[in-house]
């Protein structure tokens, strides 16, 4: 079998495509997720903190060294509003897709019915049965 047939029978699998399609509207949906973070819910939070962007709060563990008009050192900081931004960020997300699953769960698992006992034997076999058991002892 050739390399292209290989990639072919591959690519046109049912689960790669839907697989694809999954990435494509993921990804979709964080940055839909990440907007909604930055741009709806974070400002009104930085509003009652008394900033006005929410991701450039830090904490300086170290001031920049400034040599007349040059930075000789950057200064060293702990960005903890970025951190809380994406951590957000992830709690929508992950929110949003145990939803997801839980609904296809629920749309997906039909309880499968219990097998049915066998049938009970008829007296015909009920009696070929005990000749067969009295055959066998002698």
């Amino acid at each position: 079998m050739s390399l292209g047939t290989e990639l072919k029978q591959f690519l046109l699998r049912g689960n790669v495509a839907d697989m694809a399609v999954g990435i494509v509207i993921g990804a979709a949906f964080g940055k839909i997720v990440t907007s909604f973070v930055n741009d709806i819910l974070m400002p009104p939070i930085a509003l009652l903190l008394g900033n006005t962007q929410f991701d450039q709060l830090k904490l300086v563990l170290r001031e920049a060294v400034v040599s007349g008009d040059k930075i000789t050192h950057e200064a060293i900081t702990w960005n903890y509003g970025a951190f809380i931004q994406t951590v957000v960020d992830f709690l929508i997300v992950g929110t949003a897709i145990f939803f997801v699953i839980k609904a296809m769960n629920r749309l997906s698992s039909k309880k499968p019915e219990a097998p049915a006992a066998p049938p009970a034997p008829s007296k015909e076999e009920q009696l070929l049965t005990e000749i067969r058991d009295l055959l066998k002892k002698e």
